[in-house]
């Protein structure tokens, strides 16, 4: 079993470096930079009006009860989405960059976040233009669909955008049982077992029984989850609805009032940000420095790994939402990508650079220290046990949701693949597959979660480059129309003419 466990650590650590150091952090970057270019920074010149349209409209009655059948609300929507996306990559994931790659791997965060936002804003929008209601009348929508529809109408380019879809689905199948499943179930797992049953996991450990409690934590969150993934994604959208705000706003409280009270070494931590943004020269007693490409991969990675613009998976539940304007859920994919790395995820990462477990003047986690517990143990240093209380019950609602969104996700690439019948096969598997969740090692579960991700985000970028011209011109016409106010202008909806005809009435006569 551990030869096993080293080759495919040792096949998966290859994957790893091609695909995130040879390519992925360029074509990520590149793209975003790219769209950002050809909206002409949407994500600036019209903060106030996406802001109007997403967060700052949050509590409008009318975006959370529309009843299209086969389709959630935009909130509903969004929920999902951040369900999938505001996960351990938030706590662990920040603390995780931070120790392999120094405090300046949340400036790349920032960086990748920056542009990343017009990236998942160019995915929504091209996912609502290219998605169809499949034979149990829900919309199915996704990278997938815009690689065979969008791409695939080039010249010469037909056969390569199928190939693209079927890598990707394929990818993001596999990809659902890492990042979407196994990667988070391990840290509930190991956050639940710290915080609440140390002592008897020592107990146990000397009796040869030290998988007892994570195995009877994974089959209880087995059951949960069963019991709402089954339901389909009406049911995993109404809970997300109601636990996805909560969490957040707990959360965020929970940090904001740890910071408050380490507020003298709040500067340091953000000066450390920018001083090791560039790497970290060695230092007398430290083993290495941490080189420049370590700290933007680090940031680039666990940055993706948190919001996960680029991989073009939220997409897939946005694509059900029940808007009819493609910039309408593109400016929700803004919105999720703020709240995300913006919010979230620097309030982790400022919890953990005021704790005192990283030293500011090196930039180097000190020994002992372990980037799976970190988060935990700073809050526990003020709150003492509740802190670790706190941040265990954060964890298992953040990675319990994510669980829920990729669920989702895996199972619209496998209907794409095969059908609807197999997706609903594939649904059973992906429950049965949290209790392998917690009972795996940390570090693998991870590093696999990491690989599928690369190998699902090149088609999709692959597909968004190719498609920049249309999310330009799409993007255009609603500036248009609904900020410049012109009356002239024909709304582009959708590929397909039927749904473009339809939904153009439905905007034109004001439900939009």
């Amino acid at each position: 079993m551990n030869s096993f466990i080293d080759n495919l650590t040792s096949i998966n650590d290859s994957i790893n470096s091609f695909v995130w150091v040879k390519i992925g952090l360029i074509l990520l970057i590149g793209t975003g930079i790219l769209l950002t270019a050809v909206t002409k920074f949407f994500q600036i010149s019209h903060f106030g009006h996406w802001w109007k349209k997403t967060g700052g409209g949050v509590f409008d009655k009318k975006s959370h009860n529309k009843k299209e059948k086969g389709s959630v609300s935009q909130f509903q929507a969004l929920c999902t989405a951040l369900a999938a996306t505001i996960g351990t990559g938030n706590i662990a994931g920040v603390s995780a960059a931070i120790c392999l790659g120094g405090p300046g791997a949340v400036f790349w965060m920032w960086i990748a976040a920056f542009f990343g936002m017009m990236t998942n804003f160019s995915e929504n929008v091209l996912g609502i233009y290219y998605r169809r209601k499949n034979k149990e009348g829900e919309w199915s929508g996704g990278a997938m669909y815009y690689l065979q529809d969008g791409l695939g109408s080039y010249k010469r380019c037909k056969h390569i955008g199928k190939i693209l879809a079927v890598l990707f689905s394929c990818f993001a199948a596999l990809a659902s049982f890492g990042i979407g499943n196994m990667g988070q179930i391990n840290k509930i797992t190991i956050n639940i077992e710290s915080a609440f049953f140390s002592e008897q996991v020592k107990a146990l450990a000397s009796r040869g029984l030290d998988k007892a409690i994570p195995l009877a934590i994974g089959i209880v969150l087995m059951v949960l989850a069963g019991v709402i993934i089954i339901g389909g994604l009406k049911r995993i959208a109404a809970v997300a609805e109601m636990i996805v705000p909560f969490m957040a706003v707990l959360y965020v409280v929970g940090a904001l009032v740890l910071i408050i009270f380490r507020i003298p070494a709040v500067p340091s931590a953000f000066a450390a940000i920018f001083k090791f943004a560039f790497g970290i020269k060695p230092v007398a007693g430290a083993a290495a420095g941490i080189v420049i490409r370590d700290v933007i991969t680090q940031g680039c990675k666990r940055g993706v790994f948190s919001n996960e613009a680029g991989l073009g998976s939220s997409v897939m539940v946005h694509s059900n939402s029940d808007v009819k304007e493609p910039v309408k859920q593109g400016m929700w994919g803004i919105f999720e990508v703020f709240a995300d790395t913006f919010v979230v995820c620097t309030m982790t990462a400022l919890v953990v650079l005021t704790s005192g477990f990283i030293d500011l003047d090196t930039g180097l986690a000190k020994e002992g220290v372990e980037d799976a517990t970190l988060v935990a143990k700073a809050f526990s240093s003020v709150f003492g046990k509740g802190g670790e209380w706190f941040i265990a019950v954060a964890i298992l609602l953040f990675a319990f949701t994510t669980v829920l969104g990729w669920s989702h996700y895996g199972s619209k690439a496998v209907e794409y693949l095969f059908n609807t019948t197999v997706a609903k096969v594939y649904k059973i598997i992906f429950v049965i597959m949290i209790v392998f969740g917690a009972l795996m090692e940390s570090s693998l579960a991870w590093d696999i979660s990491d690989t599928f991700n690369g190998l699902m985000m090149i088609p999709n970028l692959i597909g968004v480059i190719a498609l920049f011209p249309l999310v330009k011109k799409i993007t255009d016409n609603y500036v248009a129309r609904k900020i410049k106010c012109r009356n002239d202008v024909e709304p582009l909806l959708s590929f397909d003419e039927k749904i473009q005809k339809e939904h153009k009435e439905l905007v034109e006569n004001g439900a939009e």
